[in-house]
């Protein structure tokens, strides 16, 4: 099993490089990809520095899987060219993921839907699939009406510049801003680009993907999404309207058998998610839940989980092991 790491000296490459090792993935041949700046690098993988390999170089290798993390452009680019070398291509930018023939995949909430004829799957957005993870079985149950998001999203979700921006505004030093305010002692109400519909592009992806996810294009779903000064993983708050009445101890009861999610509830002794505390796991943590008194129907969640694994590179490495397990590739 030829396996490529596109990105693999970046944020979310480093962290598939160490999740393939974690999850003792059947790698018989690695294949670290940065860009040509970094091409003197060298990755550790299973106790042994393998040099770093250019795109192109990458590509006369044929792996069996290659795992993108390098930007929608380089995906746009080269993920066909992967696909006519015969490799699988799973991609964690933004590149293919509304593309109506590529399948959006979490593979707690809609694996069973991949095929041989896969060739590019897409990792959803990272608040997606936190999200997901929890509602997806409500939604299948119970059936949603309406969804209202607001998110409280890690620097980590920015990459490295971020997280030396926050880190410089903490000790006094001066580095390069990613951000247009200060994100220390701060929320910024703005990720990604603004859109003419006045939402930012992380809110409208987590619209959209949701949607494409559950197969349910007229779904009302709205969302807010937040950076804060946290370097652990995103946190959401979540508001659902469901389309029918339910027990509240038999939704929590859900909620404990779906695989991947983790109920941390306990008002009593101040148990409840917190970003400080899914860093480093792979599972989606939900609390505080409660009935919402306003509105029939409906219950309010406050959703977390690491950015950067079960948002991103966990996600992506378990797709590919989705593909082993049913014998796609």
């Amino acid at each position: 099993m030829k396996v490529a790491v596109i990105g693999a000296t970046g944020l979310v490459g480093s962290t598939m490089v160490h999740i393939l090792e974690e999850r003792q993935f059947p790698v018989t041949e690695f294949i670290p990809v940065a860009s040509e700046k970094t091409i003197d690098r060298k990755v550790r993988f299973r106790n042994m520095d393998y040099k770093v390999k250019t795109i192109k170089e990458a590509l006369a290798f044929a792996p069996d899987i290659a795992l993108f993390s390098a930007g929608s452009d380089i995906s746009t680019k080269y993920a066909p060219e992967f696909v006519s070398v015969g490799t699988s291509v799973i991609d964690n930018s933004s590149a293919w993921r509304m593309n109506p023939g590529i399948k959006l995949i979490i593979p707690e909430v809609n694996g069973d839907v991949l095929t041989y004829d896969d060739k590019i799957i897409a990792n959803p957005n990272c608040s997606t699939i936190q999200l997901l993870m929890v509602i997806a079985p409500i939604y299948k149950h119970y059936g949603i009406s309406r969804v209202v998001i607001s998110t409280y999203q890690s620097v980590t979700g920015s990459g490295l510049k971020a997280i030396h921006q926050l880190e410089s505004e903490r000790t006094g030093k001066n580095v390069e801003k990613f951000y247009p305010y200060p994100i220390d002692l701060n929320c910024l109400p703005h990720i990604d680009k603004f859109e003419s519909n006045g939402y930012t592009k992380e809110e409208m992806k987590m619209i959209n993907e949701s949607r494409k996810i559950l197969g349910d294009p007229s779904l009302r779903i709205t969302a807010t999404a937040v950076r804060v000064p946290v370097m652990g993983g995103h946190s959401e708050s979540v508001n659902l309207e469901l389309k029918q009445s339910f027990n509240f101890d038999d939704l929590i009861s859900l909620l404990n058998n779906t695989p991947g999610v983790s109920v941390i509830n306990d008002n009593s002794r101040n148990q409840y998610p917190m970003p400080i505390y899914s860093e480093g796991k792979d599972e989606v943590f939900v609390g505080r839940i409660r009935m919402d008194k306003s509105q029939e129907n409906s219950l309010n969640l406050w959703i977390v989980a690491d950015n950067l694994r079960k948002g991103a590179a966990t996600n992506t490495v378990q797709i590919a092991e989705t593909l082993i397990e049913k014998a796609l590739i």
